[in-house]
């Protein structure tokens, strides 16, 4: 059926509205701005982190997981307690982990179950993006490798955040066209507006911005290009949404696709240890 475009605004001034104050988060989100928003505090010690941390059983856990795994603890000394596990991963793991969680539990949410087969997808696609954007940036050498994580792994925020927040309108709910439309043409700005809610620091947020179209140089030198070559080498995962480029676009991406092939190979191990971290 056709859906009146009054539905579309209807539902961007909702969320406007929300931006513009108290986000609409999911709660299992709202755990992730508060660990967020303490790690802000350059001051913040590591008793406070743990603390706050620990309001958030799930979150807690996983942390606990990742630091006894292979790659956090090659010495095979398990910590039991969430303060040493924080101390072994270091804050911006801590940081990085925490939203994943959340977003790992959005998309297990009820409001989600309409657009599963699109949010899972979504979600895929992110967590490649996240693996293979750390990889390159320990390549390159000059760009946070954790940074680079976060980035790659909220450049999708707003598809999430769209498809959550349709699912409380029936008539996204029968219309899987007009929900892809809306997507396609807003989770761009969406996503821009979330990741400034969640007080995310503003080279991430460019990186979102700026990481969708293809860099200037061949050689990614930036956060931002960091992320355009990670999504790129990730596939297509997002192949439900519509893309229109020109034949010269598609052979520029084929050819930057091919120059860096060789990290899925080495992004492999970094791939799998996120989803060891998000494992129940």
């Amino acid at each position: 059926m056709a859906l009146d475009s009054r539905l579309h605004f209807r539902i961007l001034e909702d969320i406007a509205r929300d931006l513009s104050g108290e986000v609409n988060f999911p709660t299992c989100l709202d755990a992730a701005i508060m660990v967020r928003n303490t790690l802000r505090d350059p001051d913040a010690s590591l008793d406070r982190v743990a603390g706050v941390v620990g309001v958030e059983p799930l979150i807690a856990s996983k942390l606990l997981r990742l630091s006894n795994s292979v790659h956090y603890n090659p010495s095979g000394r398990t910590v039991t307690d969430v303060r040493n596990a924080i101390s072994r991963l270091g804050f911006e793991t801590v940081r990085t982990i925490s939203l994943a969680v959340a977003m790992d539990q959005m998309l297990k949410s009820r409001n989600l179950a309409a657009f599963d087969a699109l949010s899972r997808q979504t979600w895929e696609h992110s967590l490649q993006v996240a693996a293979i954007a750390r990889v390159l940036a320990r390549r390159i050498g000059r760009i946070n490798q954790d940074e680079a994580m976060l980035a790659g792994m909220v450049h999708n925020i707003g598809v999430f955040y769209l498809l959550y927040r349709a699912a409380e309108y029936p008539e996204y709910r029968d219309n899987l066209e007009a929900v892809i439309g809306l997507v396609t043409g807003w989770q761009g700005s969406i996503g821009e507006s979330l990741l400034q809610a969640l007080g995310l620091p503003e080279r991430i947020v460019e990186s979102s911005r700026q990481g969708r179209g293809r860099p200037v140089s061949e050689n990614p030198c930036s956060l931002a290009d960091v992320v355009y070559f990670a999504s790129l080498l990730a596939g297509d995962g997002l192949e439900w949404m519509p893309a229109v480029e020109s034949e010269a676009d598609a052979a520029a991406r084929t050819a930057d696709r091919e120059r860096y092939a060789d990290l899925l190979d080495e992004a492999a191990e970094d791939i799998g240890e996120l989803r060891a971290a998000l494992a129940a």
